[in-house]
């Protein structure tokens, strides 16, 4: 047997993914092949544990039984919450678990329900890595920060969306036109670049020499439970890289581990030179030495999107002492200013 892979429980409350599924995905059926799917990527799951009064959701017993579930009965009852009862008796066993079962290593929580979220916190003082699943629109805030890892149900591979109908502006005229698919709205590219080099600046800021791959999806993960490369088009993380790499952000080179290539910025050149390229272009047009404060601003006059976190930088102040380093300009403390003036070198 393998020690060394993750060995996982799945705990689901079962009721929320159900009706989550049926309001949110316009009548869709919960289906349990995409949960599977994603989990047996990150592991062995040991144990598969849906909690629910299944007198509501026959129709779902034989799909969860093919797919080993085991079915806790939470009956509803005169006088007495159902829903508080599932939860309390989901929690209450997650953490039996963790005692019982010390070589468990994962939790899945399935759930968008953020009365859920001291249970997590629970888990990750006992040394448990986990990983949340639940429904977009349905989830509560609180519960994904919560997590190491968040997966969204309607982001999984296998799961077909709903078709949404345009909505149609106050006085127009209803349309016959068929419905068309809307795909979810990824951040910009510029957004993502910045998410991945303002976390790979700080690791090498850390002290760690060396970025694999691998630590830098981690911190990316505990910066946002929620990330997801396929969410921004890229089905696999190493593809992700690629991408950043072909485009000059980040370089991925061979650390002597198969699989997990180290991650770092150019010594010179690529994206950065882009970026020192404006600070010229602003210093050149100033005739002379010109204060630090209010370069930034001129630089995003010629380009609006222009932020030194996109290329690794913490602040400006930082980016501007790069360049310094690299003989894009000379910047000097002026007492009677109260400020550093730059000036291309001579």
């Amino acid at each position: 047997m393998d020690t060394s892979e993750e060995r996982i429980a799945l705990f689901m409350d079962f009721e929320n993914l159900a009706i989550g599924a049926r309001e949110d995905l316009k009548g869709a059926k919960f289906d349990m092949k995409p949960v599977a799917d994603a989990l047996a990527e990150r592991g062995r799951v040991v144990v598969r544990r849906a909690y629910a009064d299944w007198n509501l959701f026959e129709e779902y017993r034989r799909m969860l039984a093919e797919h080993h579930v085991e079915m806790i009965e939470i009956p509803q009852r005169m006088g007495a919450s159902r829903k508080n009862a599932a939860d309390i008796k989901m929690a209450v066993d997650a953490v039996e678990l963790s005692f019982e079962r010390d070589y468990i290593t994962t939790y899945v929580i399935a759930t968008g329900d953020s009365d859920f979220t001291p249970l997590v916190h629970k888990l990750r003082e006992l040394n448990k890595r986990v990983v949340g699943i639940g429904l977009r629109a349905s989830t509560s805030a609180l519960l994904p920060p919560a997590c190491d890892e968040f997966l969204f149900y309607d982001s999984l591979d296998g799961v077909d969306m709903p078709q949404k109908t345009r909505r149609r502006r106050r006085g127009e005229a209803a349309t016959s036109e068929a419905p068309t698919t809307v795909a979810p709205v990824a951040e910009e590219p510029a957004d993502l670049d910045q998410f991945v080099t303002q976390t790979l600046s700080g690791l090498q800021r850390s002290g760690d020499t060396v970025v694999l791959a691998s630590g830098l999806k981690r911190a990316l993960l505990r910066k946002d439970p929620t990330f997801n490369e396929a969410d921004h088009g890229f089905r696999t993380f190493g593809e992700l890289l690629r991408s950043l790499a072909q485009r000059g952000v980040v370089e991925v080179g061979d650390s002597g581990s198969r699989g997990d290539p180290e991650v770092s910025f150019k010594a010179s050149g690529g994206q950065d030179e882009h970026a020192f390229d404006l600070l010229r272009k602003v210093i050149a047009k100033g005739k002379g030495p010109v204060p630090l404060s209010g370069i930034k601003d001129k630089i995003r006059k010629m380009e609006p999107e222009f932020s030194e976190k996109a290329y690794g930088y913490g602040s400006f102040l930082q980016f501007s002492r790069a360049a310094a380093a690299r003989g894009v300009m000379t910047m000097d403390w002026s007492e009677e200013i109260d400020d550093y003036l730059l000036a291309l070198p001579s």
